[in-house]
């Protein structure tokens, strides 16, 4: 039965495309000049609650088209990196007063390149605690809040895939993974994935026992 449980912990790439717009069509579009390679700005910064998805943004804007910086207390940010065509740093609110003055470093280089610069962090630039001169900088572009999707907004999303796969996917189904599983998209849409294949592999219908059955598999084998 090992082959048969939901294979969560290995989700797909982000994508944009992959991203449920919400109220943040307007980010969206913004991003995906950026890939289109007609932005109309180069410096951003986004803003959200843990889980919103800017992690996703900044995978997803990076994957093929620049550098990700994932900020901790201990990284330290090259100002060479001002020359490449596209760096993105996540988490900005994690970085020492070291780092913070590298990334206000980079800002102003990279002022005199043709470079994007987009960063991430907790909350607006005027509320994080942060050098003065770098919580300017980061207000300097366009600031985008990433706002959260509701839990109907998710659970419609996660109907119009399946019935994209030619799947019915009942409003309890939805509910029960929001409340037993991660609630990011990007675990969602992986969930249905395997909760498909499970399904096609057992030749039974998705329903609520089905997913009852395979998400304690899941956690039974991560126990063992």
């Amino acid at each position: 039965m090992q082959q048969l449980t939901l294979d969560l912990n290995l989700p797909p790439p982000p994508t944009l495309s992959g991203f449920v717009a919400g109220r943040n069509k307007e980010l969206l579009a913004t991003l995906q000049d950026i890939v289109d390679d007609r932005p109309h700005e180069r410096f951003f910064y986004i803003w959200g609650d843990h889980g919103a998805g800017k992690s996703h943004l900044l995978q997803a804007l990076t994957e093929k088209h620049g550098t990700l910086i994932p900020a901790s207390i201990d990284t330290r940010i090259d100002v060479e990196l001002a020359e490449l065509p596209l760096l993105a740093v996540d988490d900005v609110n994690r970085l020492s007063d070291a780092g913070a003055i590298d990334l206000f470093n980079i800002y102003n280089s990279m002022r005199e390149t043709s470079g994007i610069l987009l960063v991430s962090g907790k909350a607006p630039p005027a509320q994080l605690e942060l050098r003065p001169d770098l919580v300017t900088r980061l207000a300097w572009g366009l600031v985008f809040q990433v706002h959260p999707l509701s839990d109907d907004e998710k659970i419609a999303a996660l109907q119009a895939q399946a019935k994209a796969r030619g799947l019915e996917l009942g409003q309890e189904i939805g509910q029960y993974l929001l409340t037993h599983w991660r609630r990011d998209m990007t675990s969602l849409f992986s969930a249905l994935d395997s909760l498909d294949r499970y399904s096609l592999e057992t030749k039974r219908p998705i329903t609520l026992p089905l997913l009852r059955e395979a998400i304690g598999l899941t956690k039974k084998m991560a126990l063992s």
